[in-house]
């Protein structure tokens, strides 16, 4: 499985299909993340926030995701109504469900609740900003597969710049934490995914940096190799 998970980010449907046919010409990749942004929780708001019953109406429609036999969708929901959006996107076919831990109030019955509901076919991680520490997650942790660490000190946008401290914290969660899988999402590029993979890390999430590449899928072919060298 490629250690390089593409973000998508869009303001619109048809910016969100375009990114997926350009991210389905990449043959190593097996897993997309869909960034959800409710423009309160974190802004701006992107799709399909930015049309107001949009999801639903997909879900109505029966309008799967597509390429469902050779992709697996994670659903990065950094909105304050993730309970009900995750919901939704579970019925489009998404088997991935990041929840933002700053937004929930009581993590481990939320958790809990989800685990109960879904816990069978998908998979749960939790997100921790920046500026959160550690403590946030660590009731939690016996109630998800993974933690993903933000790269950046604003979430909601790709092209931020990556903040290292993330580095140190990283390090200090996988010490704890070590069969705990890890993902990075924010800022990761070639130029520090030797650092983050060589302190454990199981996943990058790559949104801009792909976008902005000549070959995208030459740039995730060097980021795998690092993880072989």
């Amino acid at each position: 499985m490629s250690v390089v998970v593409p973000a998508v980010l869009a303001t619109s449907k048809r910016g969100f299909e375009e990114n997926l046919t350009r991210i389905f010409k990449m043959p190593l990749i097996s897993r997309v993340q869909i960034d959800v942004v409710d423009g309160s929780f974190a802004v701006p708001a992107s799709w399909p926030y930015t049309v107001p019953g949009e999801l639903q109406a997909m879900v109505t429609r029966a309008e799967l995701l597509p390429k469902l036999d050779r992709i697996a969708y994670e659903i990065d929901l950094m909105c304050l109504d993730a309970d009900r959006a995750s919901e939704a996107w579970l019925a489009l076919g998404a088997t991935r469900l990041t929840f933002h831990a700053e937004g929930i109030i009581d993590l481990p019955r939320f958790l809990a609740s989800a685990r109960r509901r879904y816990g069978g076919i998908i998979s749960f991680g939790l997100a921790l900003n920046m500026a959160s520490d550690l403590a946030l997650i660590e009731s939690a942790l016996g109630e998800i597969d993974y933690v993903q660490f933000m790269g950046i000190a604003r979430i909601g946008r790709q092209g931020q710049p990556f903040d290292r401290r993330v580095i140190e914290r990283v390090r200090t969660f996988h010490g704890r934490y070590p069969e705990l899988p890890i993902q990075v999402d924010g800022g990761v590029s070639f130029e520090n995914a030797r650092d983050l993979l060589a302190l454990g890390v199981s996943n990058l999430v790559i949104g801009s940096a792909l976008s902005r590449a000549s070959d995208p899928a030459d740039a995730i072919d060097a980021i795998e190799r690092l993880q072989s060298a």
